[in-house]
């Protein structure tokens, strides 16, 4: 039985050790949304320089205002962290749209645009018009 109250002791202990991590966790997890945000929109929009200009001055906009989100919420020293989840939401969102616009297989093409246009759209609604 003393076997049982230790484990039961450690359980309660990391229990109450936990809310700490998880509470910056969720925090992050606000910033990361803003973050991948801005680097899809990145994406979009120097896709659409190739293949829609004017589209594209309406990305930058939605592109400076989750910027502006990403700068409000982002901590001191968060820098590189941020940068690195920009970089590779763009780079995911980019291959998406490679994928869609040059690719021979129609249904997946077609399933990378709806995708490109899903993450897209989850971005853009963030943003209060």
């Amino acid at each position: 039985m003393s076997g049982m109250k230790t484990v039961l002791s450690l359980l309660f202990l990391a229990l109450a050790v936990a809310p700490a991590p998880l509470r910056a966790q969720t925090d992050d997890s606000q910033l990361r949304l803003f973050a991948s945000c801005a680097g899809r929109l990145s994406a979009v929009m120097e896709y659409q320089w190739m293949f829609d200009g004017v589209a594209s001055e309406r990305t930058e906009l939605q592109r400076a205002s989750v910027l502006q989100l990403v700068e409000a919420t982002m901590p001191d020293g968060m820098g590189r962290e941020v940068l690195h989840w920009r970089l590779s939401a763009k780079l995911a969102q980019s291959a998406l749209l490679t994928r869609a616009t040059f690719n021979d297989d129609q249904s997946d093409a077609a399933w990378a645009a709806q995708m490109a246009d899903r993450l897209t759209r989850e971005c853009t609604a963030l943003i209060l018009s």
